[in-house]
């Protein structure tokens, strides 16, 4: 009964959230700065072909949102109402991927353009295109609509623009065009309502704010942080690409404070959230290395996500290793058993693929073998596949303030030196200590007195 009457409120919420559409505002070419010559040519390709076989087809999103903007777009999307299957038959190099949203990939070489067919609003409860949670989540939405109703079903008004192929104007139905110039982000609906059917729209919220430097409207910000735990719903193998399109778009930094202030990040990274109360220095360290992803990508220089993953986990790492130290574990088997830990915990919240969460527990063990130094140690450590990587991360550990005795400038200037440099490095350290095992107490014989 119980159940039942989640669900009765839950319709409600969706009757509620089903958005009234601002009146539909057209932009003819001459109006706006969208040119073909801008358009991928494979979009281009989807674009003409599903027209000439008689389907709507429009360019979507963010590709629009960014080039009204002034910016050069990079993903470029398509709306249609052709359904999946109907795209799918026009396209050889494409593929139905998805259950939840089924969507279509037509594959150009290394780009793949997204083509939706249009959503629309399903009439009853539960079917077998459409279902939801009791808590309102959407578990399958594949109720096609017309254009319109695309547009109520779209996330932010930015996001709901649409460029017409046929005649090359934008249309906008939801006011996005007025937020863009007021540089406002609004979502479409009933704010609750729509981050209940999918939390991911919270951190896409953070995302649009951080990258666009736009403000969050009251209505949409308000639920948020009362809301914050919804988070805790989504497949976490879903968020691992979620949380790269947040610390990979330019603004790491500026997108951390916001999801602290929006009371996010402990969603994420329980564990660093609950060390960064006790440990300031690890705060810093993930602040420095964001500042540091911010600076590769202006520099259009590459991001491991298994560096970035290693840092951001850092600080629950320390905590859960100094514990198991004060226990009396060795150095090596401590460091062991708390990234089996953490990691254990953190998949339940994000679940880093094997090929990243590898190399980044690589980075990890080498921060103990790196003072390490003496005899052929350290030309053994100059081979490690990881090497470079562990040498970065121990420069950001130093430059938050972590106590590592110099060892960074030691490494520094050993990679620097000649031979001759490095053996006198190597000599300035002296001989290994060797472990000291325990003697053997000899007892006096006792005199016959």
């Amino acid at each position: 009964m119980l159940k039942g009457f989640t669900r009765y409120i839950s319709n409600k919420l969706n009757r509620k959230a089903e958005p009234r559409l601002s009146q539909k505002r057209t932009l003819s070419r001459a109006e706006h700065p969208i040119s073909r010559s801008e358009i991928h040519e494979g979009a281009l390709k989807v674009l003409y072909r599903l027209h000439k076989s008689g389907h709507q087809a429009y360019l979507v999103g963010g590709c629009i949102r960014d080039r009204l903007l002034g910016k050069n777009p990079k993903d470029f999307d398509v709306a249609t109402d052709a359904t999946p299957e109907e795209v799918n038959q026009l396209f050889r190099n494409s593929r139905i991927i998805g259950r939840r949203f089924r969507i279509v990939h037509v594959r150009f070489g290394r780009d793949i353009i997204e083509v939706t067919t249009f959503r629309g609003q399903a009439k009853t409860e539960n079917t077998a295109h459409h279902r939801q949670s009791d808590e309102g989540m959407l578990l399958r939405d594949n109720v096609w609509g017309s254009i319109e109703e695309d547009a109520a079903r779209r996330d932010f008004t930015i996001n709901a623009l649409y460029y017409n192929i046929a005649d090359f104007s934008v249309y906008d139905f939801t006011g996005g065009l007025e937020d863009i110039k007021n540089r406002r982000l609004r979502l479409i609906g009933d704010p609750e309502t729509r981050y209940r059917e999918d939390p991911v729209r919270m951190l896409r919220a953070i995302r649009f704010m951080a990258k666009l430097d736009f403000e969050l409207e009251e209505q949409t910000a308000a639920p948020i942080r009362e809301h914050a735990e919804l988070l805790l719903q989504v497949a976490p193998a879903r968020l691992f690409d979620e949380v790269l399109k947040l610390f990979l778009s330019g603004q790491a930094l500026k997108t951390f404070h916001l999801l602290q202030e929006y009371h996010l990040f402990g969603m994420l990274f329980p564990a660093s959230y609950e060390a960064f109360k006790v440990n300031p220095t690890s705060l810093r360290l993930v602040e420095q290395a964001l500042a540091n992803t911010d600076q590769r990508i202006h520099e259009d220089r590459p991001v491991a996500p298994a560096f970035l993953y290693a840092a951001l986990l850092w600080p629950g790492l320390l905590q859960i290793n100094e514990d198991l130290l004060k226990r009396g574990t060795p150095p090596f088997p401590a460091m062991q058993q708390a990234g089996n830990r953490l990691l254990q915990r953190q998949n339940q919240h994000i679940t880093i693929p094997k090929r990243f969460a590898f190399p980044m527990r690589e980075i990890w063990d080498l921060q103990l073998k790196l003072p390490k130094r003496q005899g052929k140690q350290a030309w053994r450590l100059l081979q490690e596949p990881r090497f470079r990587a562990a040498y970065d991360f121990l420069l950001l550990r130093e430059t938050a303030g972590e106590a590592t005795e110099g060892l960074a400038a030691w490494w520094t200037e050993f990679q620097r030196s000649d031979q001759a440099g490095q053996q006198q490095l190597q000599s300035q350290l002296g001989r290994p200590k060797k472990p000291r095992g325990r003697r053997r107490s000899r007892k006096t014989p006792q005199t016959p007195s």
